[in-house]
């Protein structure tokens, strides 16, 4: 069984973290976790998943043994299932202020890189660096990029980010690193809903433009 490896490790004084491995597994796991409404918090990371307890209520030995408990569960590590969501998106222009620079150097034009990018088969692997930005895996291979070597320090709402590997996308307006190719034409963001992020990890997408000439 999956979960019978897993390793919990402290990190800091009012969490653990499961080291778990990359994949679906860790959207499982946190799924599985949030659902039981014992914990302060559950993080989604690279390969692991963080889970912070309240230590005014409960003694860490007691939330460790709490923690194992849950991940022993049969079902912990089952796949979870997210939703897709197929995202219109403006590239180029304005909106997406590397793209030509990016395609020059790919040696493609702005309109094959474009498709590259809509022929990826996406997934929001983690959130993270500001509140809902996610980290989108499953980029085309071949669309290589670095961050910028000076960042920006403010970028709209919906700004898509492209480095190798991965696409970046801002929910919220602010300070951006990587390469902006394009923009995100609905809101990432619903002030007025309950759960104001419209992404989550574990999430698939497509992202979907006009064909830039």
């Amino acid at each position: 069984m999956i979960a019978e490896a897993f390793e919990i490790v402290p990190c800091g004084d009012d969490a653990f973290r499961v080291l778990c491995g990359p994949g679906a597994v860790r959207h499982a796991l946190a799924d599985r976790l949030r659902g039981t409404g014992e914990w302060v918090s559950v993080v989604v990371g690279k390969r692991n998943v963080t889970v912070e307890y309240d230590p005014h209520t409960e003694r860490g030995f007691e939330a460790s043994d709490r923690l194992k408990e849950c991940i022993a569960t049969p079902g912990a590590s089952s796949v979870a299932v997210g939703r897709h969501h197929v995202l219109e998106a403006e590239f180029g222009g304005l909106a997406g202020p590397d793209l030509d620079a990016l395609a020059d150097r790919l040696g493609v034009t702005e309109a094959e890189l474009v498709g590259r990018i809509e022929g990826s088969k996406l997934e929001v692997d983690m959130l993270g660096f500001t509140p809902g930005f996610a980290y989108v895996a499953g980029l085309d291979a071949s669309l290589e990029a670095e961050r910028l070597a000076n960042p920006r320090q403010r970028v709209d709402a919906g700004s898509i980010g492209l480095i190798t590997g991965q696409i970046g996308l801002y929910a919220l307006a602010g300070p951006a690193g990587w390469p902006i190719v394009g923009r995100v034409l609905q809101p990432l963001f619903d002030r007025s809903a309950a759960d104001p992020f419209v992404l989550k990890a574990g999430d698939t997408l497509t992202l979907r433009g006009p064909r830039v000439p």
